[in-house]
């Protein structure tokens, strides 16, 4: 919650403009903020809004909108990249001594074993677990058997994880052992070794819109799944129950149960938060992009054969479209329906009869390249050989692995029976409702009974269901609390190295000072004197302490220094460049002695400005 009350959320107006930002980052920037958590996203973007002194989300808005490189800040700030190697050591070893050993028993030496670290920020997760098998198994093989899929949506993290360089605090809590044998020492860094680091393929992966990874058999989606709200958590877990292979393993942290998901996983460990796949799903459909992130798959013609045989067997109409609108595919049932030959391979879809029949597809078209969406048409009818149909039209760009638009893909839907269906079932549903309401009577107290038991039910899902999101709340809450920490940690380190420069230049110029034999007095503007050497002390029998801070005219020295009042305004004003001035004076010892005094305009860097002057006195002879 927002620390001040300028930033009251109560309000429709605030709520409003909030969503009204995250609206112009999911469309001017690409990315869609709107299933996390809202009071976590608030609070992360009220700390921004604090930094750049912006009150009301409404300005902050504009703000954006103006300062184009604040959405970059922004991205960073809401994504709170805290992670460290092997970080919770009793989940890792576990997953040394019981997960591991159980994954590749029995497994054949051929068998490749796939991870996948989801939200795997600047790499550390990614790379503890590489360790363990490598421990487990030798560097060797786990070049040969292992890939290990680290992905994440923030580019800068993935950055630093690919180059796998990490400060020594960073490494400090790491065994001496794995860091002598895993990573190699570049100064004040550390640099994973090559053959750990070639074992981890880091790629940008949105868990609400991208497709996943497949045939996992170990999934580590630790403190991620807590930013985000419930239904975007479900979907997330759908698509990790699809990932998983039979024997796999889910690993969340510590904050998150998966209490509303026991249909899909089973725990392992529930204290350590392990899961199992429950039942393997098989009614969902393969995402079409999970196979185009795995890169060691070569493309073979007998494999482009079979998807062309798959492609022509699918049982929607389906075309496929280049970027720039060139029809580059038409499965078989498509070419049946709307007369699509091989001559028109390589035709604008503009100039085929299926643009505009059934549908006018241009305009879907265009908002679904413009908008990186899949733009629906539901129930269009078209009367063909005297017969009338029905088709529900799909119009879906399709992205390649940087979410760049390489051209789209429209599919067609017959749902002519399932309109003949519903119509018939409209009539059925008339008749039975005349029935219905003959034992609506004898049905009102059983379902009273089954509303008191269904309402005793959902407020311990609601009771439950808060309890977890306070409990993730509050690890969120400590997630950027260590963020913070970690920011004025650094903060502190480099105050830290800015005062002992300063502290070695001080020492240095009172070495300098104390080492001229001459005494050297430096005076400011108001003539304070502000360095009093060694020299000058000898001489005159003041010491430094005596003389600091005191008008320099006003000092009791064998000094006539009412006569220098006029020599050192001249300096001070830049009438005079320098001046040099000998005057008759008592040594501390009584000695009459000629003193020259030296004037010398101090001036601050290169400005012409002069902050004071430096006073040189030494003695030129016993006064005659």
């Amino acid at each position: 919650r927002p620390r001040t009350s300028r930033f009251v959320m109560s309000s429709r107006t605030e709520s409003q403009s909030f969503e009204d930002i995250l609206e112009h980052l999911r469309v001017m920037r690409g990315f869609d903020f709107t299933a996390y958590k809202r009071a976590s996203l608030m609070r992360r973007v009220v700390k921004r809004m604090h930094t750049v002194e912006v009150e009301t989300f409404e300005d902050y808005l504009d703000y954006l909108q103006v300062h184009q490189e604040e959405f970059e800040a922004l991205f960073n700030t809401i994504l709170i990249n805290v992670t460290s190697f092997f970080r919770d050591p009793d989940v890792w070893d576990y997953l040394r001594a019981e997960v591991l050993p159980a994954l590749l028993a029995d497994r054949p030496a051929s068998s490749p074993v796939r991870v996948w670290s989801a939200g795997c920020a600047s790499g550390e997760e990614a790379y503890s677990i590489a360790m363990l098998l490598a421990e487990h198994m030798g560097l060797e093989h786990l070049a040969e058997r292992v890939k290990i899929y680290a992905t994440d949506v923030d580019h800068d993290a993935l950055t630093q994880a690919r180059h796998g360089s990490y400060p020594a605090r960073l490494v400090a809590d790491l065994p001496p052992a794995l860091l002598d044998k895993y990573f190699d020492a570049n100064g004040d860094t550390f640099v994973v070794h090559r053959d750990l680091r070639r074992a981890v393929i880091f790629g940008a992966i949105d868990l609400i819109q991208d497709a996943p990874i497949s045939r996992v058999d170990l999934l580590l989606c630790r403190n991620t799944l807590m930013y985000f709200n419930a239904e975007a958590q479900a979907r997330i877990l759908s698509r990790f129950a699809f990932s998983l292979n039979p024997n796999g393993v889910l690993v969340v942290g510590r904050a998150e149960m998966l209490f509303s998901h026991s249909t899909l996983f089973v725990p392992v460990d529930l204290k350590r938060r392990l899961f199992r796949l429950s039942v393997k799903p098989t009614l969902r459909v393969r995402p079409a992009a999970a196979d185009a992130r795995e890169t060691m798959v070569e493309h073979v013609p007998e494999q482009d054969r079979l998807r062309q045989a798959a492609f022509d067997a699918e049982p929607l109409a389906q075309i496929v479209l280049d970027a720039s609108g060139v029809l580059v595919a038409a499965n078989a049932r498509a070419r049946h329906q709307f007369g699509i030959s091989t001559r028109d391979i390589g035709r604008a879809l503009q100039d085929l009869e299926v643009s505009y029949r059934p549908a006018e597809l241009r305009n879907a078209l265009d908002r679904a390249l413009t908008e990186h969406r899949e733009v629906a048409l539901k129930d269009v009818k078209w009367a063909v050989a005297g017969e009338t149909r029905y088709y529900d039209i799909v119009v879906a760009p399709l992205f390649d692995d940087h979410r760049a638009t390489i051209g789209s893909r429209i599919a067609f839907e017959d749902v002519s029976r399932y309109r003949v269906l519903q119509s018939e079932l409209h009539a059925s549903k008339q008749e039975l409702d005349t029935a219905y309401e003959e034992l609506q009577s004898t049905n009102e107290e059983l379902e009273t009974t089954n509303e008191e038991l269904q309402s005793t039910v959902e407020e311990l899902e609601t009771t439950n269901e808060e309890l977890q999101s306070t409990n993730e709340e509050l690890e969120t809450m400590n997630e950027e609390l260590q963020s913070t920490n970690e920011e004025l940690q650094t903060m502190n380190d480099e105050m830290r190295s800015r005062t002992t420069d300063l502290d070695g230049v001080n020492a240095f110029l009172e070495s300098v000072f104390t080492s001229l034999r001459p005494a050297v007095v430096v005076l400011d503007r108001e003539y304070r004197v502000k360095v009093w050497n060694a020299g000058a002390k000898e001489l005159w029998g003041v010491t430094t302490d005596e003389a600091t801070g005191v008008n320099f005219l006003a000092l009791d020295i064998g000094l006539p220094l009412a006569d220098l009042r006029q020599p050192i305004r001249d300096v001070l004003s830049g009438a005079i460049p320098d001046a040099e001035v000998t005057l008759s004076a008592t040594s501390r010892r009584g000695k009459t002695i000629r003193c020259r005094v030296r004037l010398t305009p101090l001036r601050v860097s290169s400005s012409a400005e002069m902050s004071g002057v430096i006073v040189t006195m030494e003695e030129a002879g016993e006064a005659v």
